[in-house]
Formats: structure tokens, C-alpha cells, sequence
């Protein structure tokens, strides 16, 4: 394919140096976005008096044209081809003539390709929130599901306090509610429309960049024309937004490997989602959770990459820029695949609460509720602590639990212990106790689901 831009030079390039400046194999995905902002494009020279109206009207016929057929499958992008932009200018001049190169006046590259990065962008926010909407609907209803399940909590990976499984699961709705609302705010800050800014500097033709960013549905334009083309904070922060995703499904991913374990056996996940062993038959291993977790790797590969791509880059254009295409692609790909996987996952799993309840019994995870117990009578936490940490030490030697010893061995540690004790320690009662805001009481439970169901009301 000719090059349009063939005149300083002669437009003959060493084939590897065409192959190496070429981008048309990974941003051939930006047609519709090309074609649309070129539609508008189209729009305001035509109604700015630039281009003639019939020129305009031969342009919008030609461009519809094109798009319909890339997607009917009758007109196949060519590979040969330097770029996307290029493709389409090209075809666009094959069709009708010299109208077609008309299109270009009062654009560069520079700001075209900025133009079509924002609206793609733009347009992948909102489907990747829909996707994290399913995701925390298909988490709560499991979570609404298993109110009353309890389960040992964790920290340092250690049986630390009873709580419920809905509380658990919930605290990734949490996470997934911000991971919404930041995507919500890289969308809003980035519907600004650089185009216009030309190649660097704007231009001398009376263009009017206001209606041409309506059209193309931005908030407002670029005020400053090289930034307008050099800007690719957005695609940082959407790189940035999509790795924080990938470090809670990652997290998640990481439970459900452990809870699925035979050590744990907390869930059981679907066969739809896990495989066999090659050669052991009773092997039943997490595999989706297992890629989820490792394509964290990835993502987070092309943050990094696209950071040091801008990192040293003086103002305005270089074609640097051109990376920053397959890394976004490639994370926002991999994002999409892992929340699908993720919601299948979640909504298939079955819940073994007799485990979580046999390894929520034998941590001594009441034992906090046992202090409080003791403080609630009279006697200083640290005191009742000391008390508390002494029972454990005498209930690991002797085989017990503190929910089974004899009122007369409490009663060695200290005088205020009574009947009710047992009732304080109850795993249930340990739950249902912690009342404050954000606890795993069931009112605290109640409220969180409400409180995520309003939140996706929201977003849809």
C-alpha cells in the first residue's frame, strides 16, 4: 500500500524497518473508533465551510460504507498496510476519489490516534464495570446465601476469630465496589477530546474542536494542543485501575486455591472450572484460579512497561506512543477473561460448612470472646488476656476446648467465671456478639448487602 505521507521522502522503506514501524497488527481493533471520530471529523469541516458539503456528504457515505464492511466481513483489513489510520484514508480515496483526501485537513496522526486510544478506552471502562457488576452480584448473592456459615477468620494465615463466610466474600465485594469506582473516575477524567490539536500545534484552518468533541460524546477539549497529542496519563490510570482488579482476584484467587485444598476443604469448586492430573486420577486441581493468579504477572508487566515508555519523553509526539497500544490491549484482554472466569467460579462453587465449622472449633478463635468475657465482669483486659492466653496453654496440653472445660478449671483462673461462659464462647455467639459497624453480625451482614446492592444500582 502506498504511503500517504510519501513527499520528504520517496515512502520506500527497508522491509524490516516497514515491518518494524508498522502497527496495523494490533491496533486494526481501533477501526470503529477511527472511522467514528473520522465521521465527525468529517462533520465539522463540512460545517465549518472547510470542505465542501458535497465533499462531506461523499466522505460520511464512503466512511459508513468501509465500517459496515469490516463488519459484514466483506473488505479485510490489509495487513500491509502501515496503520489503521492509514488503511482507512487509503480505501476511503480508492472509493471516491479525491474527496477522500479532504478527510485529513485540519488533523494530524498525532491527535487521530490520541482520539481513537480515549474512545476505546472510554468504551472499555464501562464494559469491564459491567463485567466487576455481575462479579460482586454473583459474590454477594453467595455471600446472602451463607449468612450464617461460620468459619474460622485469618491472620498471618493463622486461626485468629470467628467469623461468618458471607463476611468473608463480602470484603472482596468491597474491594471490587473501588476497583468500580475507580475505572468510573479514569473515564470521567479522560473525556476530554484531543482532537484538533494536530500535530502538535493546532492549526490555521477555523475548525470547531468544541462541536467535533460533542459529537464524539467528551465532555470538553484539550486547552493545550501538546498535550492534547501527548497526553497518555489515561492509559497509565487504566493500566493502574486494571491491576488493582488483578491484585483482588489474585487475592481471591489465592483463598479458593487454599479453601479447595484438602487441608481446608472449605469450597469445593466446579468441575467446569478446574482439571486432572495427567497421572494422578485423584487429583482435582484449580487451574482458573491458578492463571488468574499468575496472569497477575503480566498485567502488572504491562503497567510497568508503559511507565518507562513515558517516563523520559520530551514534548510532544515521538513514536514511543506506539507502544502504548499492545500492553493496554493485552491487560484490558486478560482483566475481561479473568472476571468472567471469576464469576463462573464463584457462582458454581459448593460451600462445606461442616468443615469450616470443624476447623472454626479447633483454633481457638473464641479466645479473644473469653477475655472480653472476663473484662465485661470487672477485670482489665491485659489481665483477663494473661488468663485467657494461660486456659489455651492448659486446654492444648489437656485435649480440650474452651467451649468443654469443666467449670471447676475455670474457676482456678479466676473467681468470675460462672455458667455463662459457655454461652460467651459459643462460636455463634462469638459472631452474633460483634455488633459494631462492619462486623460480621448479622445486622452488619444485612447492611453490607444492602449497601453493595444500592452501590451496583449505580453503576448500571
Amino acid at each position: 500500500m502506498e504511503k500517504l505521507w510519501a513527499g520528504r521522502t520517496d515512502g520506500n522503506m527497508d522491509k524490516f524497518a516497514d515491518e518494524f514501524n508498522s502497527s496495523i497488527g494490533f491496533d486494526k481493533r481501533l477501526y470503529r473508533h477511527d472511522i467514528t471520530g473520522s465521521i465527525a471529523h468529517a462533520k465539522m469541516l463540512g460545517r465549518q465551510g472547510i470542505i465542501s458539503k458535497e465533499d462531506c456528504e461523499l466522505i460520511i457515505e464512503g466512511l459508513s460504507g468501509i465500517l459496515k464492511d469490516i463488519e459484514e466481513g466483506t473488505l479485510a483489513i490489509d495487513s500491509t498496510a502501515e496503520d489503521i489510520h492509514m488503511f482507512v484514508e487509503a480505501v476511503l480515496t480508492e472509493r471516491i476519489g479525491d474527496a477522500g483526501k479532504r478527510l485529513h485537513t485540519a488533523r494530524s496522526r498525532n491527535d487521530q490516534v490520541a482520539l481513537d486510544m480515549k474512545m476505546y478506552i472510554r468504551e472499555e471502562c464501562g464494559e469491564i464495570i459491567s463485567l466487576l457488576s455481575e462479579l460482586i452480584e454473583t459474590t454477594a448473592d453467595k455471600a446472602a446465601e451463607y449468612k450464617t456459615a461460620i468459619m474460622p477468620g485469618y491472620t498471618h494465615l493463622q486461626r485468629a476469630q470467628p467469623v461468618n463466610f458471607a463476611h468473608h466474600l463480602l470484603a472482596y465485594c468491597q474491594m471490587l465496589l473501588r476497583d468500580i469506582s475507580r475505572f468510573e473516575d479514569t473515564r470521567r477524567r479522560l473525556n476530554v477530546s484531543p482532537i484538533g490539536s494536530c500535530a502538535l500545534a493546532g492549526t490555521t484552518y477555523d475548525t470547531d474542536r468544541e462541536y467535533e468533541a460533542k459529537l464524539l460524546s467528551f465532555d470538553t477539549i484539550a486547552l493545550n494542543s501538546m498535550d492534547g497529542v501527548s497526553d497518555r496519563d489515561f492509559v497509565v490510570e487504566m493500566l493502574a485501575d486494571i491491576s488493582l482488579v488483578m491484585v483482588h482476584l489474585s487475592r481471591f484467587a489465592e483463598e479458593m486455591i487454599l479453601w479447595s485444598s484438602w487441608e481446608f476443604r472449605f469450597v469445593e469448586l466446579s468441575d467446569d472450572f478446574t482439571t486432572g492430573s495427567s497421572i494422578m486420577p485423584q487429583k482435582k486441581n484449580p487451574d482458573m484460579a491458578e492463571l488468574v493468579r499468575g496472569k497477575t504477572g503480566r498485567v502488572f508487566g504491562d503497567l510497568m512497561g508503559m511507565l518507562t515508555v513515558l517516563k523520559g519523553l520530551p514534548l510532544a509526539y515521538n513514536k514511543d506512543m506506539q507502544e502504548d497500544k499492545e500492553g493496554v490491549f493485552d491487560a484490558i484482554d486478560t482483566v475481561i477473561m479473568c472476571i468472567k472466569i471469576f464469576t463462573g467460579m464463584v457462582g458454581t462453587m459448593k460451600v462445606r460448612e461442616d468443615n469450616m465449622l470443624a476447623a472454626a472449633k479447633h483454633g481457638f478463635i473464641n479466645a479473644t470472646d473469653l477475655a472480653d468475657y472476663l473484662v465485661k465482669k470487672g477485670l482489665p483486659f491485659r489481665s483477663a488476656y494473661k488468663i485467657s492466653g494461660e486456659i489455651v496453654t492448659w486446654c492444648m496440653d489437656s485435649g480440650h476446648v474452651l467451649e468443654n472445660v469443666p467449670l471447676e478449671e475455670y474457676k482456678k483462673y479466676s473467681d468470675l467465671f460462672d455458667e455463662d461462659v459457655y454461652e460467651a464462647v459459643d462460636l455463634k455467639t462469638c459472631v452474633e456478639k460483634r455488633i459494631s459497624a462492619g462486623g460480621p453480625g448479622e445486622r452488619s451482614i444485612d447492611r453490607q448487602l444492602e449497601h453493595i446492592k444500592d452501590s451496583l444500582m449505580c453503576f448500571k
